[in-house]
């Protein structure tokens, strides 16, 4: 039976990079004899305009029966003037596949250490995990609206905690066996409880794996000052949110990275950490890398494809070795013929 994947091309470029991740899934399917099934469904701000709702009953329909959710981008300056806001849209989506670990891997691949803005002696060897607690913290507490006073609720309970300390002490036994967990307990109540139980999972079921304990404004210096230090990276909601959008430019390229948001009950949903670059949107220059190895981590956490999952990932590495590129990183290839160039090299 074919693998049912729903596509959220949304806005800006991010129908571009969701048609260069669907190309190469479909020869990677190919070649290594997986059936997968595609539709496309209106989200973000291309459903607030056709359905007044940026995520309609009938994309949450066939999401919640999909083994897995693909996403472009959403959001733009067209929809920042009152009304429904596209990423309410992701809050939404995120809820209703029960997605509670966000995993946002960071390379810099050999060879290239010269994209980075860092010198290249710094970036050489990074290979780091950022795991994101996504249904807890500041973005899901009560909330206060008003012109005097404003206010947002940052709660975390034991058993959402516990949850993600897991999955980052198993993805540390398959990598360096570290784990960095990020937090503000010199100041906030909810991360003194995030250490604690960090901690105590650690101690009781994953002794084998190194823990230490860093507050996010000194791990914001540090991912600058000596990112290949960190294997993987136990953040909450909001912290993670910004530490992987700094960890992003480590390789280059916000375009280089993807993410995976994963579930207990759910194959889970895949996109690029770019945001929706409306200025650029319709041209043919986005870099798809991020959303061609995001459709890389879709085989392989969501369908169990490791192998075609790795193909990926040696193509895309093989073009940027040698310098098969998009502008932003010094290449000449648009969107459509880097993926295309990242297909020619599957399994070559």
């Amino acid at each position: 039976m074919a693998h049912r994947i729903v596509l959220l091309p949304g806005d800006g470029v991010g129908p571009e990079v969701t048609d260069a991740a669907r190309l190469v899934l479909e020869k990677t399917s190919t070649a290594h004899d997986i059936a997968l099934d595609f539709e496309e469904h209106d989200f973000g701000g291309c459903a607030i305009d056709a359905h007044g709702d940026p995520f309609p009953e009938t994309t949450a329909a066939a999401c919640g029966q999909a083994d897995a959710v693909f996403l472009g981008a959403v959001g733009g300056p067209k929809w920042d003037r009152g009304g429904p806001r596209p990423e309410a849209g992701l809050l939404a989506l995120r809820a209703a596949l029960g997605t509670f670990a966000n995993l946002r891997p960071i390379t810099v691949f050999e060879g290239l250490e010269h994209l980075s803005p860092l010198r290249a002696e710094r970036v050489r060897g990074v290979d780091l995990l950022i795991m994101r607690e996504l249904t807890g913290g500041i973005y899901f507490g009560e909330k206060v609206e008003g012109n005097e006073l404003a206010s947002d609720l940052c709660a975390y309970s034991r058993g959402e905690v516990e949850r993600i300390a897991r999955m980052a002490f198993e993805a540390a036994r398959l990598r360096d066996g570290r784990v960095t967990s990020v937090d503000k307990a010199n100041v906030l109540a909810s991360s003194r409880l995030w250490r604690k139980v960090v901690q105590d999972v650690r101690d009781a079921d994953y002794p084998d794996v190194a823990l230490d304990h860093v507050l996010v404004d000194a791990m914001a210096m540090k991912l600058i000052d000596a990112p290949a230090r960190f294997d993987v990276v136990l953040t909450e909601n909001m912290f993670g949110d910004i530490l992987s959008d700094e960890a992003s430019v480590l390789a280059g390229s916000i375009g280089l990275a993807p993410s995976a948001s994963l579930s207990e009950t759910h194959g889970g949903l895949f996109e690029p950490i770019h945001g929706s670059a409306p200025d650029i949107a319709g041209k043919d220059i986005a870099n798809p890398v991020g959303a061609i190895l995001s459709a890389a981590m879709l085989l392989r956490h969501a369908l169990g494809e490791d192998a075609a999952a790795r193909a990926i990932e040696n193509a895309v590495s093989r073009c940027l070795q040698a310098g098969e590129t998009t502008r932003d990183i010094g290449g000449t290839h648009g969107c459509r013929s880097f993926a295309e160039a990242i297909v020619a090299n599957i399994d070559a």
